[in-house]
Formats: structure tokens, sequence, C-alpha cells
């Protein structure tokens, strides 16, 4: 790991700290654009899903006008360290950004690895749409008289 990824770890879990005390925010994350600028989020809890810190960072770079990122960690509240993705940020980030790396791992042996190698078999949603442009019928001519 290089001390920029370091420093991320040490970004999500200020924010965890900081920011990760209900039911409601229990994971905090950060991300980190090519340009070296960070992003944090919190996850938002609610019965019906809601997103995960992950994702929140991501919208958090998206409205500061990152372009591509680089690396992103999660880390859990109450000293839980990093965590893993789950299975729907996992998907988010390859379709997203696809050469994204992610640090996992105990804090012992923390390891950065490309999003791709967290998704064995990965599905691209991009290689399963429709390569064909849709064309709509032409107008039929109005009647005459």
């Amino acid at each position: 790991m290089r001390d920029t990824d370091r420093a991320l770890v040490q970004a999500a879990t200020a924010v965890a700290k900081l920011r990760c005390r209900s039911e409601n925010h229990t994971v905090a994350a950060a991300v980190r654009s090519v340009d070296g600028r960070v992003f944090t989020g919190v996850n938002v809890y609610h019965f019906t899903g809601g997103p995960c810190a992950e994702v929140v960072a991501l919208g958090a770079a998206a409205t500061q006008g990152a372009g591509e990122l680089e690396t992103i960690v999660a880390v859990g509240d109450r000293g839980r360290g990093v965590l893993p993705p789950c299975g729907r940020c996992r998907q988010v980030l390859l379709d997203y950004f696809p050469s994204i790396r992610v640090i996992v791992g105990p804090a012992d042996a923390l390891r950065v690895v490309p999003v791709a190698e967290l998704l064995p078999e990965e599905y691209v949603w991009a290689d399963h749409q429709a390569a064909a442009p849709v064309t709509l019928p032409a107008p039929r001519p109005e009647p005459a008289g």
C-alpha cells in the first residue's frame, strides 16, 4: 500500500469516528480521484435499504466535479476497521469505474485490489446491452381528403 492509500483509510476512519454515531450511519467511505482529491460519505440506513457509504461517497465526488476515481475504502463504526464492499457496491464500482482499486483486508494486512478481482465472473452491464440501435417505424401518411 502507498502512503496515499493509508491516508485514504485514515480519512474514512476519521469520518466514521466523527459522523457514525447512530444506527442510521454505521459505515464511512473515502474515495480518491486521479487528481488526488478525497471525497467522503456515510451510509444512510433505512429499513427499505438505503445507500451504502461507498455509493454516497461516489455521489459526493460527482457533486464536486470529480472525474475518474482511483481508489476507495469503507470503514465501520466502533473501530470495526476496513470493510469490503457489498455485492451491489462492487457492481456499481465496476460499472462506473472499472479500473478503480479497493482497499480490503484486516488492519495488519490491508491490500489494494482491482474491483474486478472482487467480482469473479463479473457482469459488465454495458456488455449486455443491445448493440443495434432501436429504430421506430416510419409514420403512416395521412389519409387524403
